[in-house]
C-alpha cells in the first residue's frame, strides 16, 4: 500500500478516470453548458457595446458571433475527445505534453485567472444582492438609505455592498459544495430559467413598445450595408473577441467533455453553442434597444444606451418587475460562476497538489482569494478594461491547447497511457525529465512570446483580437517539430 502511493503521488479521487456509470451527458446537458457560458453579465455588455464601439449592423455582429461560435465548436471537438474518451480532466491530460510537475503549474496559469473571474464575477452578482436589498430598505423607508450607516464605504464599497459581497461568497460555497449530481442538474435548470426569464422580460417591453423597438431593430438591421470594405476589419475583430472570451473553456472543455456519453452526443452538443449564441445575442439586443426607450426615450443618442443589465433593472420604478429580473441575474450568474470558473479552478488546485486538497479545502481557497479580488474590483481592477483583458486570455490558453492538440493527435495518435498519466516512476510515459517535459515547457513559452507581442507589441495590435490563434498555432508547431525528432 505505501509503495503504490509512492507510484502514483498524482493521484485524487476528484480526477482520476470518470466512472462509466458518470458518463451521462447527452447533447441536451451540453446545450445547457453552453446556454450558461453566455448568460452572463460580461457577455450580454460585450454584446451591447459592440453596437456602441462600432455604430455596427446587427446582422454584422451576429455574423461575427456565428463564425466565432464555428471556431470554438472544432477547437472543442479536438480537445474534449482525448477526456471524452479517457475521463480525465484538462490538468491530467495536460500532464502527457508537459510531464507531471510541469502539468501542475501549467495549469495553475488557468487556476489563476479563473479564480480572478470567479472574483470578478463574484462582484457582479453582489450587485444583484445588492440591488435586492435596497429594493426591500425602500419598501420599509424610503429614507433609510439615506442614514449615515448606509453611506459608509471601504474600497470603494458601502456597507450594502459589502454586506452583499459577503453573503454571494456564502451562497456560492453553499451550493458550489453540493457535489456533482447536484451541480449537473442545477445547471440544466439555470439555463432554461434563465432563457424564459430573457423571454418574459423582451414580451413585456414589446408590449410597452412594439412598434418603437420594432423599428428601432429594423434600422439597426440594414441588408444593404451588410456587404461593405468599412465592415470587414470590425467583423473580424467581432470574430477574434468573441472567440477570445471562449477560449478560457475551450482549453479546459476536457473538464465537462469526460462525462459526456459519447462521441455524437459531444459533436451534437457541441454545435448546440450556436444555437445558444443566436437567441442570447438577440434577446439581449432587444433587451437593450427596448430598455433605452422605455428609460431615456432617447433612442438616437448611442451613449445613453445601457449596457449592463444591472444599471438597466437599477432604473426601473416597477418594483415587482425589478425583484424578478434580479432573481434571473442572480441565477444566471450563479450557474456560469460555477462551469466557467470555479470548477476548473478546483480541478486546477486538485491537479496541484493531489494529496493535500480535497473538494472542501480547495473550494473555500477559491472563494477566499475571490474574496479579495471582488472587494478591489470597483477601485482598482475594473479600470483594467474587459476587452483588453479578454484578449489577454489568448496569449495565455491558446499556446497551451496548440500543445495538447499537437501531442494527442500529431505525436501519440489519440492514444494515451492511463496508468502512466498518475504514476512518478521513471519508466512512466510521462515522466520525462523528472517530470518536467521541457520541450513542452519551450514551445509554451516560444507561443506565448508570438501571442502576448500583438497586445504588448503597439505595431502589431491589429492582430491583438487573433492572439489566442497565434499562439495555438505557433506552439503547436514547435512541440511537434521539438518532439518528433
Amino acid at each position: 500500500m505505501i509503495q503504490e502511493k509512492e507510484n502514483f503521488p498524482l493521484t485524487n479521487w476528484e480526477i482520476v478516470s470518470v466512472n462509466p456509470s458518470d458518463k451521462n451527458w447527452t447533447w441536451n446537458n451540453l446545450f445547457c453548458f453552453w446556454s450558461v457560458n453566455v448568460q452572463t453579465l460580461i457577455f450580454f455588455s460585450l454584446i451591447a457595446s459592440f453596437y456602441i464601439l462600432y455604430d455596427l449592423n446587427i446582422l454584422i455582429v451576429l455574423a461575427g458571433s456565428i463564425i466565432a461560435a464555428l471556431l470554438v465548436y472544432i477547437f472543442c471537438n479536438l480537445i474534449g475527445k482525448p477526456s471524452q474518451k479517457y475521463g480525465l480532466p484538462f490538468p491530467v491530460v495536460l500532464r502527457t505534453s508537459m510531464g507531471g510537475n510541469g502539468a501542475r503549474y501549467v495549469a495553475l496559469l488557468r487556476g489563476i485567472v479563473g479564480i480572478f473571474m470567479f472574483g470578478v464575477q463574484t462582484f457582479f452578482i453582489s450587485k444583484s444582492i445588492g440591488y435586492l436589498f435596497r429594493v426591500f430598505i425602500f419598501t420599509m423607508d424610503s429614507s433609510l438609505l439615506d442614514k449615515n450607516i448606509f453611506l459608509i464605504f471601504f474600497m470603494g464599497i458601502n456597507i450594502v455592498d459589502g454586506t452583499a459581497l459577503i453573503i454571494t461568497l456564502l451562497i456560492q460555497y453553499f451550493l458550489f459544495s453540493k457535489g456533482k449530481y447536484f451541480l449537473k442538474s442545477f445547471i440544466s435548470f439555470s439555463s432554461y430559467f434563465v432563457y424564459f426569464g430573457l423571454i418574459l422580460f423582451v414580451i413585456i417591453i414589446l408590449s410597452e413598445n412594439f412598434n418603437e423597438v420594432t423599428s428601432l431593430l429594423k434600422s439597426y438591421s440594414n441588408m444593404e450595408n451588410i456587404i461593405s470594405k468599412k465592415n470587414i476589419f470590425p467583423l473580424i475583430t467581432i470574430i477574434g473577441t468573441m472567440f477570445s472570451y471562449f477560449s478560457i473553456i475551450i482549453v479546459n472543455y476536457g473538464d465537462y467533455s469526460r462525462y459526456v456519453k459519447d462521441e455524437k452526443e459531444l459533436n451534437l452538443g457541441n454545435l448546440s453553442l450556436i444555437l445558444s449564441l443566436i437567441l442570447f445575442s438577440f434577446l439581449s439586443v432587444l433587451i437593450v434597444l427596448g430598455a433605452d426607450i422605455v428609460l431615456t426615450k432617447n433612442m438616437l443618442q448611442a451613449e445613453k444606451l445601457l449596457t449592463n443589465p444591472t444599471d438597466i433593472i437599477g432604473k426601473m420604478n416597477n418594483t415587482f418587475l425589478t425583484i424578478v429580473a434580479l432573481i434571473f441575474i442572480l441565477v444566471s450568474s450563479l450557474s456560469t460562476n460555477l462551469i466557467a470558473n470555479y470548477i476548473p479552478s478546483q480541478n486546477v488546485l486538485l491537479n496541484l497538489l493531489p494529496k493535500n486538497l480535497s473538494l472542501k479545502s480547495s473550494g473555500f481557497i477559491i472563494l477566499l482569494i475571490g474574496f479579495f479580488v471582488g472587494l478591489f474590483w470597483l477601485p482598482f481592477l475594473s479600470q483594467i478594461g474587459i476587452l483588453s483583458f479578454i484578449d489577454t486570455f489568448g496569449a495565455f490558453f491558446g499556446p497551451i491547447f496548440g500543445i495538447i492538440i499537437s501531442e494527442h493527435y500529431f505525436i501519440k495518435n489519440r492514444e494515451l497511457i492511463i496508468k502512466d498519466i498518475f504514476s512518478s516512476k521513471q519508466d512512466s510515459a510521462y515522466y520525462y525529465s523528472n517530470g518536467w517535459h521541457y520541450k513542452g515547457i519551450y514551445s509554451l513559452i516560444i507561443g506565448f512570446i508570438f501571442a502576448a507581442s500583438t497586445i504588448w507589441n503597439p505595431q502589431l495590435n491589429f492582430l491583438q483580437s487573433f492572439s489566442w490563434m497565434i499562439g495555438a498555432f505557433t506552439s503547436c508547431i514547435t512541440y511537434y517539430f521539438l518532439v518528433s525528432k
